[in-house]
């Protein structure tokens, strides 16, 4: 039995993130146009689409870095349009972000750009943000002298690793992933698909991961959303996705590149008597 099929029915789970209606526009452009969205607690949500078709976009705008034209924007319970500005840094603080390509401070170490998070919301003495920074670091699969490098000395892979340990500074709810095994190897992709499943199982986190990573799609995720024309065409677990027949989702999930799936026998299956 896989992870989604030990999940509840959506209508009985808490949703942690819900987008309705969504318009993000530049110019004349119209990248998103009404768009719904629903990211379930507890579960790793692999968001898939061609390129340029708006994926970054939707994390970015969810995260307020870019604006949107209309729609409506819920997160852990909350309207971010309607709290309070006190209210809005509390709900920051329960969210974590892993850019494409890592994105840390290359004037700061490992350990400084994991406790950049907590000097902006946390008021916390300097030995107990450098034990936890240690232990973000250990936590990520990381030896302890990774945190007095810089990221110019560090594989792609410590990076990526290093990234995520500063998306859990603060011991978020909800981590968004952009692209985060794209430029590792194939062994590397696979251990760090496996290190965010461990981490979502043993620190009760909700994943919402932008891939093109059809290995990461298969083996991670409990649900797949593809984007295509501007709002989530489809939805649902991986079997959905192999019997959807969009041309673009075929062409994805089952086309020459896709991953070979072991199917039953029709004759074994269905036997004539």
């Amino acid at each position: 039995m896989n992870a989604a099929e030990m999940k509840p029915p959506n209508e009985e789970r808490e949703t942690v993130l819900s987008v309705r209606g969504l318009t993000v526009g530049f110019g004349d452009k119209i990248v998103l146009d009404k768009l719904d969205l629903d990211i379930y607690r507890g579960e790793i949500l692999g968001f898939v689409g061609a390129s340029g078709a708006g994926k970054s976009v939707l994390m970015r705008t969810v995260l307020r870095l870019l604006p949107r034209r209309s729609g409506k924007i819920s997160i852990l319970g909350a309207d971010y349009d309607t709290v309070s500005e006190e209210d809005r840094i509390g709900l920051d603080t329960r969210l974590g972000v892993l850019f494409q390509q890592g994105a840390l401070f290359s004037s700061l170490t490992v350990k400084e750009n994991i406790q950049l998070p907590m000097r902006e919301y946390l008021h916390l003495p300097k030995w107990l943000m450098e034990e936890l920074a240690y232990l973000k670091i250990q936590m990520v699969g990381l030896e302890a002298d990774a945190g007095d490098k810089y990221p110019s000395e560090l594989s792609g892979g410590m990076i990526k690793r290093a990234a995520l340990a500063r998306a859990l500074a603060l011991d978020p709810d909800l981590v968004f992933l952009d692209e985060p095994t794209s430029g590792l190897d194939p062994i590397g992709a696979a251990e760090f698909d496996e290190l965010i499943m461990r981490l979502r199982d043993t620190l009760g986190l909700t994943v919402y991961m932008v891939t093109h990573d059809l290995d990461s799609l298969f083996s991670a995720c409990d649900r797949i959303a593809v984007l295509g024309q501007k709002r989530v065409l489809v939805e649902g677990t991986l079997d959905d996705m192999l019997a959807c027949e969009d041309e673009w989702v075929k062409t994805y999930f089952r086309g020459k590149r896709a991953r070979s799936i072991p199917r039953p026998d029709p004759a074994i299956e269905n036997p004539q008597e």
